[in-house]
């Protein structure tokens, strides 16, 4: 009797098993067939080039050995728009937010941004993406050879591509979940955060949301007024070149000068514009080993990158780095000195830049630009590349708002570039500019990320909050870790308000912190 009724139940759940794994199964093939007829999806001059579901944990990217982790189950669709801007749209299956996230690029571009991408499909968001409209040389980053006579390739990287791919993307958004998205959103840093400025610019419809990160937004100044300037101040003259075992003496001067200023010693200058250092002070003695200390030209070097290029008029062109970002694997040594000469991060951008496409000649020396003279070559490309409008009135009245930050020691795009645009932001906009655009400073953080200070945050959690709950970001807790542990916290505050120590409690804890404006004020002294 026993056995007989123990029988009778395990057919029934083996039953209710097999109708599951039917149920499952007809459902997986649906997902299939409802990704699959996304490639019927017209789009203005565009090939939807295949749609395809990604099972969980089965993705691995172009170049990788093994699939990614935590990667949930979505369709990807690729396409192409003329002439050739390639993109990518994800969708999850198990469950959409109801967001579509757009990420942004790095560098010059040339490749899909797969990380950022994944980033957003992690939290439950549709997402997309672009090679801005060309193909990068594979490990070159800067590579510029690809524009040399191509002018709409030029105004593609510069804005076209992204905002075709945004339209295109929320098109099969639509499609795929019978419903458009519910808020639209842009996460970018450095090429990506000046893509966010152009977008919210050029195309104040776009996004709901906007998160621009050390934003290269005035792209012909950044690579004239920093990337080439820096390069020349320390390559024109061989004499001029600082070994990057010499960069910790910089450092380490900077520290002994300025760490303290803030109460406590850790490594990081929470607001290096009131730091003063003269470089002078690593001169070489008489007699001293050169090697553990500055020549005259090494520390003229040092003065002109900290002061930033001017044009013959006394003009600043582009502010220069602020001290604290030299030390580091993405300090100085990576961007400004590099492993030897003409190695530097700075050079490889320029030089290709200014060889294809400012003087379209690939046997141009960029070493012999002199902008005064040769300005009127680079301002041809301005209309496409620079992001400079900082009239924001059109992106506010769409109660769009806007996220910026940018790490105090980034040795790359210094934060006082970012600090005049959102001044003149503020400057026509006034005291509503708070109510759509908060820029946040990281002190010690350098480019995008990197650096002694706490450089992990979610500037996109605190987007979401303030567009779909109305939650303005009055801080966001941002944290570093050593050896995989979280070693402390600091919170990072809207400017000009910047975290102070309170006096008590533990310098490590960002509960210890009060948002408050600094002594100095940030002050900026970029004028154009």
């Amino acid at each position: 009797m026993k056995a007989r009724w123990g029988m009778r139940p395990g057919r029934w759940v083996l039953g209710a098993m097999l109708l599951a794994a039917g149920a499952a199964h007809a459902m997986g093939q649906g997902r299939t067939s409802e990704c699959a007829k996304l490639t019927a999806v017209r789009l203005d001059e565009t090939t939807i080039e295949s749609a395809a579901v990604v099972e969980a944990g089965s993705w691995i990217p172009p170049g990788a050995a093994n699939a990614v982790r935590n990667q949930p189950a979505f369709c990807r669709v690729a396409g192409v728009s003329k002439p050739a801007v390639s993109f990518e749209v994800w969708l999850p299956l198990a469950k959409w937010t109801g967001r579509f996230e757009v990420v942004g690029n790095g560098g010059m571009a040339g490749t899909i941004p797969y990380g950022a991408m994944l980033n957003a499909l992690r939290r439950g968001n549709a997402t997309a993406s672009t090679n801005t409209g060309h193909v990068a040389i594979p490990g070159q980053g800067f590579d510029s050879s690809w524009s040399l006579g191509e002018p709409g390739l030029v105004e593609d990287f510069g804005h076209r591509a992204l905002h075709l791919t945004t339209a295109h993307g929320k098109q099969i958004v639509a499609a795929f979940y019978g419903r458009p998205q519910e808020h639209s959103y842009y996460v970018g840093c450095s090429k990506g955060g000046g893509q966010g400025l152009m977008e919210a610019q050029r195309y104040p419809a776009d996004f709901d949301g906007i998160v621009a990160g050390d934003p290269a937004y005035n792209w012909t100044s950044l690579y004239a007024g920093a990337h080439l300037y820096y390069a020349q101040s320390t390559l024109k003259d061989p004499e001029s070149y600082i070994p990057p075992a010499k960069v910790k003496l910089l450092a380490d001067a900077v520290n002994r000068a300025c760490d303290a200023s803030d109460g406590f010693a850790d490594g990081v200058l929470d607001d290096p514009m009131a730091c003063h250092v003269d470089p002078a002070v690593l001169a070489c003695r008489e007699g001293e080993d050169p090697v553990n200390c500055y020549t005259p030209k090494q520390v003229e070097a040092v003065r002109k990158i900290w002061a930033g290029m001017k044009d013959d008029e006394g003009r600043l062109i582009f502010p220069g780095l602020l001290p604290g970002g030299e030390a580091g694997s993405g300090g100085w040594s990576s961007w400004v000195t590099g492993s030897a000469p003409f190695q530097a991060t700075h050079w490889k951008a320029a030089d290709g830049f200014f060889r294809y496409m400012v003087m379209g000649n690939a046997k141009y020396d960029a070493m012999n630009f002199d902008y005064d003279r040769d300005k009127a070559a680079l301002s041809k490309l301005a209309p496409a590349l620079d992001a400079v409008d900082a009239d924001l009135r059109p992106f506010a009245r769409r109660r769009g708002r806007l996220i910026l930050y940018h790490g105090l020691s980034d040795p790359d795009i210094s934060a006082l570039n970012t600090i005049h645009y959102y001044r003149q932001v503020v400057g026509i906009t006034g005291a509503k500019t708070p109510e759509f655009a908060r820029l946040f400073l990281v002190p010690g953080m350098q480019h995008c990320g990197g650096g002694p200070g706490p450089d992990t945050f979610d500037a996109v959690l605190a987007m979401e909050r303030w567009v779909e709950k109305d939650e303005a970001p009055e801080r966001i807790v941002a944290s570093h870790k050593a050896q995989g542990h979280v070693d402390r916290t600091r919170p990072l505050c809207p400017y000009p308000q910047m975290a102070v120590y309170a006096g008590k409690g533990s310098t490590t804890d960002a509960a210890s912190f009060v948002c408050r404006v600094p002594q100095s004020g940030a002050k900026v002294v970029f004028r154009r």
